[in-house]
């Protein structure tokens, strides 16, 4: 129960970061990497065991640390996505921290 749980919020948060880059007319490359990223992310928020005590702030670092390589090779050639990626990664990232520990997925 608790991977399909973890699943949806994953699929949750992707469809939220998402929805905006189809807006704005993304190419389907960059919004399926997000996407994917997303589903992803949740896996490891709830798998580490980071800051016990400080359990808000595990979702923000591990999302922002793993979006570290992509936004490096997003920054070549765009100067102002990095600066939304990392938002995203952070706001989105926290989120699925809090849902996480509110739901009891947390290890």
């Amino acid at each position: 129960m608790s991977f399909l749980l973890t699943l949806l919020i994953g699929i949750l948060a992707g469809i939220i970061d998402v929805m905006p880059m189809i807006k704005m007319k993304v190419d389907k490359y960059s919004c399926m990497s997000a996407f994917l990223y997303y589903v992803i992310v949740p896996f490891f928020v709830f798998g580490i065991n980071w800051f016990k005590d400080l359990w808000w702030l595990r979702g923000g670092v591990v999302a922002i640390l793993m979006a570290i390589p992509v936004i490096i090779l997003v920054s070549k050639e765009d100067k102002k996505s990095p600066v939304v990626m990392i938002i995203m990664s952070i706001v989105l990232g926290s989120i699925i921290g809090v849902v996480g520990h509110f739901l009891n997925l947390m290890h």
